[in-house]
């Protein structure tokens, strides 16, 4: 079995080990360890691996890294990118089929507002899913949760993106509060009780 667990032991990262020579350790729940693929340590509870080999049942803790506002922000404008690109390859397309400048302007307005709609079941749908995350979010590697850090209902993804227009109203200030937040939540994270978070520290 070839060693790959680097283990935090005093302070000090030390291996690399095998799965195997983990049981000879003194590896506690608590115990920071890293293998490859993983972005930054982890406790032992929280890799699926150690909680078999070594019985430890998996410890729910509070979020420690929160999302700045401009990744969210940079994340939302990949979105809305995306959206409207799609849109624009609609439009550009349904021109082959009509014919007339009315018609066509007719063709670019009326279907407009259904961007944000799209936007907003979109949003919903993809942080409620096993990503939590819009490809936007993804990108950004930062995730929507609910205050435990775990994966929120479709029903509250839909109440976090609709309550938005909270955020907007008062000239987009929900969205700036994050700033004077700790968790770096706007008001519609407030609303639904939702963190967006990160991983690490970037």
């Amino acid at each position: 079995m070839n060693p790959e667990y680097t283990v935090v032991i005093n302070g000090k990262p030390q291996g690399p080990y095998s799965l195997a020579d983990l049981k000879d350790l003194n590896i506690k729940p608590n115990t920071f360890i890293r293998k490859p693929g993983m972005d930054d340590y982890k406790e032992a509870h929280a890799i699926s691996e150690l909680r078999e080999l070594l019985g430890f049942k998996y410890q729910k803790t509070a979020p420690q890294y929160f999302a700045a506002f401009d990744q969210r922000l940079l994340a939302s404008v990949i979105d809305h990118f995306l959206i409207f690109a799609i849109y624009s390859i609609v439009i550009l397309l349904s021109f082959i089929f009509i014919e007339g400048k009315d018609q066509r302007i007719m063709a670019y307005l009326i279907p407009f507002p259904s961007v944000f709609i799209f936007k907003l079941i979109y949003g919903s749908f993809a942080e409620a899913s096993a990503a939590q995350a819009t490809i936007g979010k993804k990108l950004l590697n930062i995730k929507v949760t609910d205050l435990e850090g775990t994966r929120i209902s479709f029903g509250r993804s839909l109440a976090r993106n609709l309550s938005k227009i909270l955020s907007v109203i008062p000239v987009f200030f929900g969205y700036l509060y994050s700033f004077l937040n700790k968790k770096n939540q706007c008001w519609h994270d407030i609303a639904a009780d939702t963190l967006v978070i990160k991983d690490r520290l970037i």
